[in-house]
């Protein structure tokens, strides 16, 4: 992740101590995919989740033991996802035992779910944050989800959760369809008093695959990010505090640093240490996933790779095992990536970006990202 906030405003957001303050061991993020069951079918989806409950899908008792492990093993977070994480009937069971542990907990919905009292669950469980996706305006989220009266339903429970004063972060994921209506999501944002907004970049991963064809290009991603930054300004020059991030294209890291140093040098240089410190993307690093069945994932968007199984082993022997030559080579890549990855001169704040995305388009974890936006000339690669 990329907060836009904090280093173009050098305003703190909440979990900006995962992203920007040192640590000798990092702990991962655990992103906690507990169902594969949803009410919607989105296009993009990573996980290609359906309405039909997983007969694997782990039950109460060993989702209880595997958050006692994540807990010993000093795991910061966990986010509980999906599919749509509110149609398990114990989440909330499974969330107070986090809770109770000392973890941090988030939740990631497509919101359409939260009623009135749902909110109430919610904000009693203690979850710090609400992760609600939306995909567009209107018809055009509809669309994206599957199921018309989705977007109304997504921003009721918004609204539910505003209500009760819940962190909101609204997600978009950015594709051909939907780019051009961020300002509307901006003034979204602003009108109904969401907190934080994270724009995702296309990952070829799950449903997501078929889009790849649809994603943005260069140009067209250079213009979002401008777009992003200058709506992130307005708002932090009008006093609004909104966090601002964009996830899964640490290019975006490298755009803002190359655009300040231009612009203001001294800022750039508080910028360039903020990413040194951040690493780039953190896939198998500070950041895993484990899915409905207990599979130990490197990110949530590698679902069609695992490490282990939670059920067999504890999550904590799973990950610090680096055996595996994918998940050991994600943890110190920068000598087996190729093409301009391979040379460029910001791996310390980039670190070869999106690895899934670079093996969807050719075949070859180890390949150049394709969503790599920046020129040869801005990495340093002589033609």
């Amino acid at each position: 992740m990329i907060s836009i906030t904090r280093l173009l405003c050098d305003n703190v957001g909440p979990g900006d101590h995962f992203r920007y303050e040192k640590k000798d061991v990092p702990r991962p993020v655990v992103v906690w995919n507990c169902t594969r069951q949803c009410n919607l079918s989105c296009i993009h989806c990573y996980a290609s989740a359906d309405n039909r409950k997983s007969p694997q899908e782990m039950s109460t008792a060993a989702g209880k033991a595997f958050i006692h492990d994540l807990a010993d093993f000093g795991v910061p977070v966990i986010l509980f996802s999906g599919g749509e994480p509110l149609l398990r009937k114990d989440l909330f069971s499974l969330a107070n035992l986090a809770q109770e542990l000392g973890v941090r907990i988030a939740l990631s919905t497509n919101g359409t779910p939260i009623t009135g009292e749902i909110a109430e669950q919610i904000k009693d469980t203690g979850f710090a944050e609400v992760g609600i996706s939306l995909d567009g305006i209107g018809a055009n989220n509809d669309r994206f989800r599957g199921k018309s009266g989705a977007f109304e339903n997504a921003l009721a429970g918004i609204r539910n959760c505003v209500a009760l004063g819940l962190r909101v972060s609204l997600r978009l994921t950015i594709t051909g369809f939907n780019y051009q209506e961020i300002p509307a999501i901006f003034r979204l944002v602003e009108k109904e008093g969401i907190d934080r907004v994270c724009f995702y970049h296309l990952a070829y991963s799950g449903r997501g695959r078929s889009l790849q064809a649809n994603d943005i290009d260069h140009a067209q991603t250079r213009s979002v990010v401008d777009m992003i930054c200058q709506h992130t300004l307005d708002l932090y020059q009008r006093g609004l505090r909104k966090e601002i991030l964009t996830v899964s294209n640490h290019a975006d890291g490298v755009y803002l640093y190359l655009k300040l140093k231009k612009e203001d040098p001294q800022r750039a240089e508080k910028v360039l240490e903020l990413l040194r410190i951040n690493g780039g993307n953190n896939s198998g690093i500070k950041i895993g996933a484990v899915d409905d069945r207990g599979n130990v994932h490197p990110d949530q968007f590698w679902q069609h790779y695992s490490v282990g199984n939670v059920l067999e082993r504890k999550f904590a022997d799973i990950w610090t095992d680096t055996s595996a030559p994918l998940f050991g080579g994600l943890k110190d890549r920068r000598s087996l990536l190729k093409g301009r990855c391979g040379l460029c001169n910001y791996l310390d704040i980039c670190n070869g970006n999106l690895r899934v995305r670079a093996e969807a388009a050719f075949g070859d974890v180890w390949a150049e990202d394709p969503a790599c936006y920046l020129t040869d000339e801005e990495i340093g690669i002589k033609s």
